[in-house]
């Protein structure tokens, strides 16, 4: 019998049925994420943000880490104290290794940092990084009255402008914050709802800014083995920078 001209003798392959049902989850999980066109691996991303929702009461400590390498980059902290007349709440930052903060200002009753609006450039030429320990808000009940200072007093959505080191090289990123300050009861609460950072040393970030010029990018692995997990993997990536002590 003669064969047919033009026929393929092997049939085609087709996506196995394991491959597909990944396929069909990564679709189903990018949907619910918000994700509209395939994430490119974060080692190829330039802003990488994640999104958070950490409520720091009074006596927490939240370690920050950036770019999630088990180092804290800065260490929000939360703390009151009273002595026999007087008492103290107080919400503040500290930047280890070398880290700092922009736009710190001094007063008598400490460093405060600066809260930053939104599209602030953070980079080599934006002003000076505070080194120390700075305040964002602060409460004081005693002689006097009661009184309270910072610039992060009753703010919403304004962003710490963040200078750290990865690998000995310099990178910048910021820190949206909420922060309330109540008198009755006093009580000074800060939620943080997201962070960033530009991965190419040396180089500006724009505050409140979430993806660079190819595209949202997302924090962590954004595979299609890692979207698959669904809206639940998606949930406890984003939270799994907890509390220190929890």
């Amino acid at each position: 019998m003669k064969s047919l001209s033009g026929v393929c003798r092997h049939p085609p392959r087709v996506p196995s049925t394991t491959f597909q049902q990944l396929l069909n989850k990564y679709t189903l999980a990018a949907t619910a994420a918000g994700v509209g066109t395939l994430a490119l691996p974060a080692a190829e991303a330039k802003v990488i943000y994640t999104p958070a929702h950490v409520v720091i009461k009074v006596n927490d400590t939240y370690n920050l880490d950036l770019n999630q390498d088990g180092i804290a980059d800065f260490i929000l902290r939360n703390t009151s104290r009273c002595n026999t007349d007087q008492c103290f709440w107080d919400l503040f930052e500290k930047a280890p290794h070398k880290n700092g903060v922009l736009g710190t200002v001094f007063s008598g009753f400490g460093p405060f940092v600066s809260a930053l609006p939104n599209g602030v450039e953070i980079g080599p030429n934006a002003g000076n990084f505070y080194k120390g320990k700075g305040w964002l808000a602060t409460f004081y009940y005693g002689g006097g009255g009661p009184s309270s200072h910072g610039k992060w007093r009753n703010v919403e959505k304004r962003y710490l402008g963040l200078k750290f080191h990865i690998n000995g090289e310099v990178h910048y990123g910021w820190a949206r914050l909420n922060v309330k300050v109540t008198d009755n009861p006093i009580a000074i609460t800060g939620t943080l709802t997201g962070y960033a950072y530009q991965t190419v040393a040396n180089k500006p970030i724009i505050a409140g800014k979430t993806a660079d010029e190819a595209g949202t990018r997302m924090s962590g692995s954004t595979s299609l083995g890692g979207l698959a997990l669904g809206a639940q993997g998606l949930t406890k990536h984003r939270g799994g920078n907890a509390k220190a002590g929890e």
